[in-house]
């Protein structure tokens, strides 16, 4: 049953002939009238009673008409879901991350621009961001560093160097930056495996054969402030998720050898969808007016 054939029916019935009909709808009456006799034939029934000029419902056309209202109904409704969601003036874009910095700015910049889009945040790891991408759980994925994910369109977004904080009362906290190799032996509190900064640190400690002690393996940001704040150690953190507080200090490390990174990833076979394409390009009007 095709909606035209539908509509044919419906507007007969609205204005009781076959000519102000095709009138009300744009059409021939030829054409109107073989849409509405297609419909009769297919099902084998008799839909109007022919009065001259006029018209009337049969029984089976009486019964038809409130079903056929439901139907134009809906597909009305379809019709400005599908036109208002690709207007950006309605539907939903679900983000994943790794980490709350960069995917509240840009979420924050989107809804702005895009009032009428629900937008929504699910944190997890690299490994459960991808796995939301794969399984359309998520729209965008924002993670740290670059990853050599075949299937997956990425955009680079920021770029941070990492940084030290160690309490006010370290060697360390009356300088503006030290170079790497004064963590020769220190006592150096690393994030979880997985970290992209513990992995940023430990690849620029290799490259320059600088062993530190490490100290203590701490698995949040917020539980690492608390052990650097009581002297268990130097902490390391991207310079933009540094927090100020009056127990420690940041200090840099000269040089800025190691860094974090920022990327956005999608399906490749989604990037070029209207939603997407238009938070994509919040981000990039985002990082240029950052400088980044």
């Amino acid at each position: 049953m095709s909606a035209a054939k539908l509509r044919a029916f419906l507007a007969v019935a609205q204005y009781g002939t076959f000519s102000a009909a095709a009138r009300a709808l744009g059409m021939s009456q030829p054409t109107l009238t073989t849409q509405v006799q297609g419909l009769e034939r297919r099902y084998n029934v008799e839909l109007f009673h022919r009065r001259g000029h006029r018209v009337e419902l049969t029984a089976i056309g009486a019964r038809l008409l409130p079903l056929a209202r439901q139907l134009g109904e809906l597909e009305a409704d379809a019709y400005s879901l599908l036109h208002d969601s690709g207007e950006l003036n309605a539907g939903q874009l679900r983000l994943g991350a790794v980490g709350p910095f960069h995917v509240i700015e840009m979420a924050d910049a989107y809804h702005r621009r895009y009032p009428r889009i629900d937008v929504s945040i699910r944190m997890g790891n690299s490994t459960s961001v991808f796995k939301d991408l794969e399984d359309y759980t998520v729209d965008i994925g924002v993670l740290a560093r670059f990853h050599d994910a075949p299937g997956f369109s990425a955009m680079p977004y920021a770029r941070h160097a990492v940084i030290l904080f160690v309490p006010v009362g370290h060697a360390f906290a009356g300088r503006a930056g030290v170079p790497l190799e004064a963590l020769q032996g220190q006592p150096l509190l690393r994030r979880e495996s997985g970290s992209s900064t513990r992995r940023a640190v430990e690849e620029a400690l290799a490259r320059q054969g600088v062993v530190p002690d490490n100290a203590m393996e701490i698995g949040s940001r917020e539980a690492l402030r608390e052990a650097v704040a009581r002297g268990m150690g130097i902490g390391a953190v991207s310079e933009a998720e540094f927090v100020p507080d009056p127990r420690f200090v940041p200090v840099r490390i000269e040089g800025d050898p190691a860094f974090t990174e920022t990327y956005l990833y999608c399906l490749e076979e989604r990037r070029h969808s209207r939603m997407l394409e238009s938070f994509f390009d919040v981000a990039l009007s985002l990082r240029k007016a950052v400088g980044r």
